[in-house]
């Protein structure tokens, strides 16, 4: 069995009354437990379309998404939500980071959710949060940040939750590529020892050259699918 499977997406945007616009046309894709993948193509290609079917964040016109052998379409708003809660973690271009909550509350929020002992929540903070060295800045809030810090706060919380999967929407986008360097040097070592899957969208060339799958997009459409490693 696949541990994610992508059969036949389509999605279709209608951004006025005689206009549509094909963002996804009949996508194939099969991402096996442990990847590490990038998702890339020019702007307007669908990696962020794909990517928001694939977390349940949006829908498909047609077409099947499976997560370790569940069918995700056509699930309930509320059943989608607790699969996003407890199998999948966000990483956004803006960090979407609560601003009014520490970096110690924003990497602890999803576990809170879970209902996860006070304990535990600390206890695991601390371990993600000294993989990506920033066990510092805990108790800073998000705008007592730089950017490259505020986006490790992300992928901190993220993947403090242990979702199986981590979908992460041009991640390096706002930062220089120093941080975006060390970055993905962290993300990297997450996904080895963490054993998570992980997914950029990205034309970044810096994710490009570390992922060990892509799949190129254009036009809505898989052009290319290679495992690298």
């Amino acid at each position: 069995m696949n541990f994610l499977e992508v059969k036949q997406v389509c999605k279709t945007f209608h951004p006025a009354a005689d206009v549509s616009v094909a963002a996804l046309d009949c996508v194939d894709m099969v991402i096996e437990q442990g990847d590490f993948v990038v998702i890339s193509g020019p702007s307007g290609s669908g990696k962020s379309t794909l990517l928001n079917i694939i977390g349940g964040l949006d829908s498909a016109d047609s077409g099947e998404v499976f997560l370790d052998g569940l069918c995700l379409t056509g699930l309930s708003e509320k059943k989608l939500c607790r699969v996003r809660r407890e199998r999948i973690g966000f990483v956004f271009q803006a960090y979407n980071l609560i601003p009014v909550l520490s970096a110690r509350e924003n990497i602890q929020y999803v576990m809170r959710l879970q209902g996860q002992s006070e304990e535990k929540c600390e206890q695991r903070c601390l371990e993600v949060a000294k993989k990506l060295e920033i066990d510092d800045l805990l108790d800073k809030l998000p705008n007592q940040m730089s950017g490259g810090q505020q986006q490790r706060v992300a992928v901190a919380r993220a993947v403090a939750a242990t979702p199986a999967l981590i979908l992460a929407d041009e991640p390096t986008a706002n930062l220089d590529s120093l941080s975006a360097a060390r970055l993905m040097e962290m993300m990297e070592l997450l996904n080895r020892d963490e054993g998570v899957t992980i997914i950029f969208s990205s034309h970044d060339p810096l994710v490009i050259n570390r992922a060990r799958h892509s799949i190129i997009l254009q036009d809505g459409k898989v052009t290319a699918d290679e495992r690298l490693a």
